[in-house]
């Protein structure tokens, strides 16, 4: 199959293009300059520089192709303009074909929810409430296969913001890592090579449409995934925060990260036979501390700079966002 893909150079993008290959799928990669057009080239993929934001030229773009996947998120403030040109250019392009659509969405669209489904309400914080409008036009395309697929946190091969956000937290007068509020609310996580899994399942399985959720089922507390970074970096411990606290340091985006949550992706397991495979992230965590190789690891991570116009804890490059800032959202 021939699939065009946004976002290939990101965390979760670049995952999904390996995915894809390795099962045969031939790949356009949509860019946006020519250092990253180099970067997927190098991987195999097709690149064509393009602005994502340009829905004609989008539109374009995968008309020539047999589905198109999408992931790229600039992650500050013109998010919701380039996840609504991409999503409009899908419908214009695969209208009356039946072709497959996917675009990533997050679950913390569905606020404070310790069993959700794909038959939740969506309760979305400001932060997030742009989703689901976008997606909703995706769903309710006409003869386009479309697939909305609602990540948890990514993590794993070394990136994703959660590891850098958990290594990095704060530490009291004694050395121990502050959690963000009371350590109590659970967190939906899944492994960054479990989700391309996924991808390409919903991708090659003409029964795929519609919202699926994804987490790996583990759904642990800050509180545990705090102590187990405490490990990994050398620290004593992890000591209980304060909402008052998360807010300050994080502003608006502590309302996401003290959100309570969990999933079972019953729906992507029951029909597409996925199964996660990968440590969960605090046995990752473990994982690392066991081997003495916490550090290098965990903190390979690109562009740590915080910036107030964007994720506060990562800048957004393609899905990087994904990775943390919008897709645990």
């Amino acid at each position: 199959m021939n699939v065009t893909l946004t976002g290939s150079t990101g965390f979760i993008g670049s995952h999904i293009l390996t995915e894809l290959q390795q099962h045969g799928h031939e790949v356009t990669a949509l860019v946006r300059d020519n250092a990253e057009a180099d970067t997927v080239a190098a991987l195999g993929a097709t690149p064509v520089v393009i602005d994502l934001y340009d829905r004609p030229a989008v539109t374009s773009k995968f008309s020539s192709a047999d589905a198109a996947v999408h992931t790229a998120s600039p992650g500050d403030a013109t998010s919701a303009n380039l996840d609504s040109a991409v999503a409009d250019a899908a419908t214009d392009a695969f209208a009356g074909t039946g072709k497959p659509y996917l675009h990533i969405s997050g679950d913390w669209i569905y606020g404070n929810n310790r069993d959700i489904t794909e038959e939740s309400p969506i309760k979305a914080p400001a932060m997030v409430a742009w989703k689901e409008p976008i997606e909703r036009r995706v769903l309710d395309a006409e003869d386009l296969r479309g697939v909305v697929i609602v990540s948890s946190v990514a993590y794993g091969d070394g990136g994703g913001g959660v590891p850098m956000l958990l290594l990095g937290s704060p530490r009291d007068d004694a050395g121990n890592l502050i959690m963000l509020g009371s350590g109590q609310q659970h967190w939906s996580t899944v492994h960054v090579a479990d989700l391309a899994d996924f991808f390409r399942r919903a991708l090659e399985d003409e029964s795929a449409r519609g919202r699926y959720i994804i987490g790996d089922g583990s759904n642990p507390t800050v509180a545990e995934l705090t102590e187990a970074a405490a490990a990994a970096t050398g620290a004593p411990g992890a000591v209980v925060g304060s909402d008052d606290e998360a807010r300050a340091r994080l502003g608006d985006f502590a309302e996401v990260l003290l959100l309570d949550q969990g999933t079972d992706a019953a729906k992507a397991r029951a029909e597409l036979g996925w199964r996660p495979s990968r440590p969960a992230l605090a046995d990752e965590f473990d994982h690392r501390v066991a081997g003495n190789t916490a550090l290098p690891g965990l903190l390979h991570v690109t562009a740590v700079q915080p910036s107030p116009a964007r994720c506060p804890v990562l800048s957004g490059k393609e899905d990087r966002m994904h990775g943390f800032c919008d897709v645990a959202g």
